[in-house]
């Protein structure tokens, strides 16, 4: 079931126009902003996809400035836990990344994700341009015309207004903590499935 879901996630991605800008400079690099629960797990992912130059996990969407990781898990601030990517756009796509970005979670459980639950672990696009806002609604739209998802997703969309990078011990935290028992347990297996279906999309 989970390799028809990709299959069709492809095949939406394939759909949505998206293509790099000719005008910007081969150097030039585009932010995204997304939450997909624990950010620990999702910065794991998109440090391996080649394009991608840096993830930072930190905080969007509240309303308190400067939060710690201590004030976000009250679910009190109004922050989602997200990761935040430069990448190259001559390399990999806007819509690419939210191909990876809605794969790798379920976008249909509302402030929940597996054992996580709370605002702080929302589903969300911040985008940051009205192009990224374009791409990402209608790959919203698409998707749930697909049927791809048997419940409808709830990924909020939403203008990009402030990230707060976290704490330094949250920065590559699979990567520095292999052996704490989240990583082993939860972050370890889905790393691993991940590389298998993105293979040709990874950094060598």
């Amino acid at each position: 079931m989970k390799v028809i879901a990709t299959m069709a996630l492809i095949f939406v991605f394939a759909n949505i126009v998206a293509q790099p800008n000719p005008q910007k400079k081969m150097n030039e690099l585009e932010t995204a902003t997304l939450g997909s629960g624990c950010f620990w797990c999702t910065e794991a992912f998109f440090l391996q996809v080649k394009g991608v130059e840096s993830v930072v996990s930190g905080y969007s969407g509240g309303k308190v400035k400067n939060p710690t990781y201590r004030e976000v898990t009250t679910g009190l601030t109004g922050h989602a836990e997200v990761i935040q990517i430069k990448f190259d756009p001559t390399v990999i796509t806007y819509a690419d990344v939210l191909e990876i970005f809605w794969n790798t979670h379920d976008p249909t459980t509302l402030n929940k994700q597996g054992a996580d639950e709370g605002p702080q672990y929302r589903s969300a696009v911040f985008y940051h341009t009205e192009t990224q806002k374009k791409t990402a609604e209608e790959y919203k739209i698409q998707l749930d015309k697909s049927g791809v998802f048997k419940k409808p997703i709830v990924t909020e969309i939403t203008a990009f207004k402030e990230f707060y990078p976290a704490e330094d011990y949250h920065q590559n935290y699979y990567a520095l903590n292999p052996n704490q028992g989240y990583c082993q347990y939860v972050i370890r297996p889905k790393v691993e499935k991940f590389k298998k279906q993105y293979a040709s999309k990874l950094k060598k």
